[in-house]
């Protein structure tokens, strides 16, 4: 063969070889993110059972302790099946044309997904699974707000509309390829999509649904505060499924999330013990583990893009605020939120949503930002995104609410609110001594 025929050899071969250099490699099957993502999947699962149920049960009245348990375990179960009808294409779907606001219909009953479908290195099954864990536990974060005066039957029906009209949309703005996500909010685990939503619902729903019977002149101590702290130390540890998972994947970026969730989680705890002891002389075992669900609440949003001295910061300012703002709603505002999730989860998530546009910069520690983006551009999105969320759950909640009431009514009677939920609603008693 002469050089010449060996020339045009060589160059018909790369010629040839050009297009399958420049495809695109399909999506492979990552076995380690894969057995990562399963892991955290179960981990955000043990928050709300049986981690918040138990949390919540305690803090209630004894009367009413299997009325939470019963809310929260109802609403894992409801929630997962409207996931699989409507919800999960309602975040994750293709809403075409609409798609910066909703995600369609066309992963209705999990339409598509199959035991091969990928979700970028992983099976789709465990991106819908994992997603569906964050999709239980925020409406069961709104039991707190309405706990001892709701109906079951109400209580049901409204967190299942709830779901599909607040919590699926929102999800999808922020992490559904949705408007928030163009515009470039920086929200890795929740800040807007559970916590502050959660938060804002939970103020609506304590101010349609109006105080406790007795509130504020009638003391209504937690009936049981070991119950409140192993759910709290349950959902410590689930907390890392919840942050580290979002990374979706076993990287640096989960190993970070991680530690920071857990330097919030120890700051927020002490940050609030210290405030609560300056002010009243002790420190309390509700007080710690309140401010740890502070501390973690407000990481949250931060969690894969600042630094652990990012997360000191946040966690102490967590700390801080989320108590002056639990004692304001309660003595200076009236507001009956029974289990403080507004002050705690609703402000903890606005304010972990804003710091991360702060502490997300190279310089504090952080990830940094997007291309021709500085700290005050950043924090400008994350106000648009916070009160974008914040005004679109407080209209459609109200309307929810009203709904609801007018369908099977929300509140129970002044009688069965004295004999309370566990008898009443359940025809059942969780002690009988």
């Amino acid at each position: 063969m002469t050089m010449r025929s060996l020339t045009k050899t060589l160059l018909a071969l790369l010629l040839l070889s050009a297009p399958l250099a420049g495809a695109a490699e399909p999506p492979k099957l990552d076995p380690a993110n894969t057995a990562w993502m399963i892991t955290a999947s179960v981990l955000v699962l043990f928050m709300t059972l049986p981690g918040l149920a138990l949390f919540y049960a305690g803090l209630v009245r004894s009367k009413n302790v299997l009325s939470v348990l019963m809310q929260c375990f109802s609403i894992t179960c409801a929630v997962t099946i409207a996931w699989v009808i409507a919800g999960y294409s309602l975040a994750f779907g293709d809403g075409g044309s609409l798609n910066a606001w909703y995600g369609g219909w066309d992963k209705s009953f999990l339409a598509g997904i199959g035991v091969t479908t990928l979700k970028g290195s992983i099976p789709e099954t465990v991106f819908a699974m994992f997603q569906l864990t964050f999709a239980i536990i925020t409406p069961a974060l709104v039991v707190g707000a309405y706990a001892e005066r709701v109906r079951f039957s109400g209580m049901l029906v409204f967190s299942l509309l709830w779901l599909l009209l607040v919590y699926s949309p929102i999800a999808h703005w922020v992490w559904g390829d949705g408007w928030l996500q163009k515009m470039g909010l920086m929200d890795f685990a929740g800040g807007t999509v559970v916590h502050l939503n959660a938060g804002m619902a939970a103020l609506v729903c304590a101010l349609v649904l109006g105080r406790r019977k007795g509130f504020p002149d009638t003391p209504m101590p937690p009936h049981n505060l070991t119950m409140t702290v192993t759910g709290a130390c349950m959902l410590w540890v689930g907390w890392f499924g919840f942050n580290a998972g979002s990374a979706l994947a076993a990287d640096g970026s989960a190993g970070m999330a991680m530690l920071v969730t857990h330097i919030g989680a120890a700051t927020g705890s002490l940050a609030w013990l210290i405030c609560e002891w300056l002010r009243y002389g002790k420190p309390s075992v509700l007080g710690i583990v309140t401010g740890m669900v502070a501390g973690l609440g407000t990481i949250t949003p931060a969690s894969g893009f600042v630094g652990p001295m990012g997360a000191i910061a946040i966690g102490a300012i967590a700390g801080v605020l989320c108590f002056f703002a639990t004692s304001w709603m309660k003595r200076s505002l009236g507001i009956d939120d029974s289990l403080d999730v507004t002050p705690v989860h609703g402000v903890g998530g606005f304010l972990g949503t804003l710091l991360t546009g702060v502490f997300a910069a190279s310089s504090l520690g952080g990830v940094g930002y997007a291309e021709n983006v500085s700290m005050g551009g950043q924090v400008t999105t994350q106000l648009i995104g916070v009160v974008s969320v914040a005004a679109w759950c407080g209209i459609v909640t109200w309307l929810l609410l009203k709904l609801t009431d007018g369908m099977v009514g929300m509140r129970v009677s002044s009688d069965a609110e004295t004999e309370g939920l566990d008898t009443v609603e359940h025809n059942e008693k969780g002690y009988n001594l």
